[in-house]
């Protein structure tokens, strides 16, 4: 059996430290010396009380934060895990600089066994370095490391108890609210900026794009506040994407009614850019071909294979490939795979969004795979006779005659 790397964890640990302490203070300072710091509160956080108690899952921080170090089994978890949490750091030392906010919340009173918990926190802390509140992000890191190495109920109790750690930053009324959320955002933000597997490379432009429309949202809501607190709905969705593509991996679209905005402008753009086009056409054998149907466009289908993870279809097969993406071998494998079993003697449509690309290449390949076509050239020309507006650029061709010269050696 290997050994755990301790004297590499000891070393992140003995880095962090300090760098966290230094910089926190720092943080902390240059906020005091600003002649105004504004608040962000809504006007409900008044009747939040104080809940006392939780100031032990507040300051469990202190003893998960070198224990998420001390667990990793190999150097690679160890330096992943020593990335996350110094880019959390940076990450949230950052705002903290160039947008300070204060909490409005006065110094609380309480008394029994809570009390000298309390008067060690306010020995260091200040009302200040607030949103993204750092206890949220970092509880966002630690599950993510403790759930890697735990099963079944103890997995529940620390996930309960990472919720607890994030909230106890509102219940203890060391933040404002609007701290919460953005913690957590910024702790999954560092978790996909540093992923476990990298399943493709980064798409850059694409990344910067959807990022740089999740900053124009959040830094419209906190300029204008009211109403438009709502864009930070839309901004993180648009993170999430950016996050996709930086990772590669497409379950980050896989948020839920968090992903909605960005889930409705991906239905609306795939029927603009269909418009007056048939939602689906024949290809061959028991394959159709198309964009993503809508309930009274699956008449006549009997099986359904996706592969747009951003639409979130009901199908009985799911292939997620990212959007403007070429598939990579395994799953151009999985796909057809998929197609084999589900067409045989019966209606399927392989769709994607607007039925242009990613469907193309996945038909183009199971063309070739049951022996409709003999080459990669044969396939898309299939494909482009029923679908004349399909995009199969060059780094499709390639990837399909890779994939080829694997199926068939």
């Amino acid at each position: 059996m290997n050994e755990r790397p301790w004297l590499r964890s000891i070393g992140w640990l003995l880095f962090l430290g300090p760098f966290f302490f230094a910089t926190y203070y720092f943080a902390n300072f240059a906020a005091s010396q600003r002649a105004s710091v504004p608040v962000v509160m809504f006007s409900w956080e008044r009747y939040i009380p104080l809940i006392a108690w939780t100031i032990l899952p507040y300051w469990s921080t202190d003893l998960l934060y070198p224990l998420s170090l001390l667990i990793c089994r190999t150097r690679g978890e160890v330096d992943l895990q020593g990335k996350r949490l110094f880019a959390m750091q940076i990450f949230a030392i950052a705002c903290f600089l160039l947008f300070p906010l204060r909490c409005s919340f006065e110094s609380p009173s309480v008394a029994g066994w809570e009390r000298a918990w309390f008067a060690a926190l306010h020995t260091f802390d200040r009302p200040f370095n607030q949103a993204p509140s750092l206890h949220a992000g970092l509880a966002v890191i630690l599950w993510m490391r403790f759930r890697a190495d735990t099963h079944g109920v103890p997995r529940l109790a620390l996930a309960a108890w990472c919720v607890l750690m994030a909230a106890s930053t509102f219940t203890t009324h060391q933040h404002q609210f609007i701290d919460l959320p953005t913690g957590a955002w910024a702790g999954l933000l560092v978790v996909a900026a540093f992923p476990e597997h990298r399943k493709t490379s980064p798409h850059i432009r694409l990344t910067l794009l959807y990022l740089a429309g999740a900053i124009t949202c959040v830094t419209a809501a906190f300029l204008f506040q009211g109403f438009a607190w709502v864009l930070l709905w839309p901004g993180f969705a648009l993170s999430m994407v950016a996050a996709a593509y930086w990772s590669g991996n497409p379950q980050w679209l896989k948020m839920g009614l968090l992903m909605l905005p960005y889930t409705v402008a991906a239905w609306i753009n795939s029927r603009c850019w269909t418009r007056g086009e048939s939602a689906r056409t024949h290809l061959a054998g028991g394959v159709w071909i198309g964009r993503a149907p809508l309930p009274w466009e699956r008449a006549g289908m009997k099986s359904f294979v996706d592969l747009a993870p951003e639409l979130r279809l009901s199908a009985d097969e799911h292939v997620d490939i990212l959007d403007l993406t070429v598939p990579a071998c395994e799953q151009l494998d999985q796909a057809v795979q998929a197609i084999i079993r589900l067409a045989n003697g019966r209606p399927t449509l392989v769709c994607c969004a607007l039925g242009y690309s990613r469907s193309a290449i996945v038909s183009a390949a199971w063309l070739i795979a049951s022996g409709h076509a003999t080459s990669t050239e044969e396939a898309i020309a299939q494909v482009r006779r029923v679908r004349p507006k399909v995009v199969l650029r060059d780094a499709h061709r390639m990837r399909l005659n890779e994939w080829t010269m694997h199926f068939t050696a």
